[in-house]
């Protein structure tokens, strides 16, 4: 039997000098941090740039990053080798993708190099994931944090590093299929799995699947992060909405 490929990820955000690569802007932070299976391995990049010009005063406001912190910061060309290697055939996920990417590839035009999608095994925009999740409604990181639950009280400025930590704890909120959790058995749209066969009747375990058992210390850790999802949560939490409904 052939074994089963971990899944790789890596969260990536970065600052820039302005908004637009056009116009000459460049890259002075980047952030990443890498998913295998879903779950954070620990591993992380991260970097400050010196970008060789002046960064805007909005810029500024924005991520608090002046031209003295990064002059004796390396150049992107010290650090594109690095980078490119980090992201290496994994499935990168950026939250307003052709922005960063965007930079990303006036930075490597410069050196002749690979351009970033020619690098990355794939590429995933979590802001057009997330208008397909919540049509209609304000999807900055902000207010996704405030939608999952996720506390943010941290973040008083941008950061690559710290806006990539919550992005990936957002992408897995949105992707852990919460909702799905409310089937009951009384409906048949929710008792069939598409294929006739009712839910009850499918093998579970499905085959393949990995089933891995957590450490007790695993466990009280999982509680502890649920009590801090609970009490920072101001709508309240999908949990307990489930088990009262």
């Amino acid at each position: 039997m052939a074994s089963i490929q971990p899944t790789r990820q890596v969260i990536l955000d970065t600052e820039t000098t302005g908004l637009s690569p056009d116009e000459g802007h460049r890259i002075i932070e980047i952030g990443c941090l890498e998913l295998v299976d879903r779950r954070p391995t620990g591993r992380t990049l991260h970097h400050y740039i010196n970008p060789e010009r002046l960064i805007d005063a909005r810029a500024k406001e924005i991520h608090g990053i002046s031209e003295e912190q990064l002059a004796d910061k390396p150049l992107f060309a010290a650090l594109a080798n690095e980078i490119l290697e980090f992201v290496r055939g994994a499935e990168v996920l950026i939250h307003n993708a052709s922005f960063d990417v965007g930079f990303l590839n006036a930075e490597l035009a410069r050196l002749n190099a690979p351009m970033f999608h020619e690098v990355a095994g794939s590429i995933t925009d979590t802001l057009l994931m997330a208008r397909e999740l919540h049509p209609g409604k304000r999807n900055s990181l902000d207010s996704l944090c405030d939608r999952y639950g996720i506390s943010n009280a941290h973040r008083k400025l941008h950061g690559a590093l710290l806006d990539a930590e919550l992005l990936a704890e957002v992408f897995l909120a949105m992707t852990r299929g919460q909702d799905s959790l409310d089937m009951s058995a009384n409906h048949s749209s929710a008792t069939s799995n598409g294929s006739g066969r009712n839910l009850q009747e499918v093998d579970w375990p499905p085959a393949g699947l990995r089933v891995i058992q957590l450490a007790q210390p695993e466990l009280e850790a999982h509680g502890q992060m649920l009590a801090g999802m609970q009490k920072e949560a101001k709508g309240g939490v999908l949990w307990d909405k489930l088990r009262q409904a």
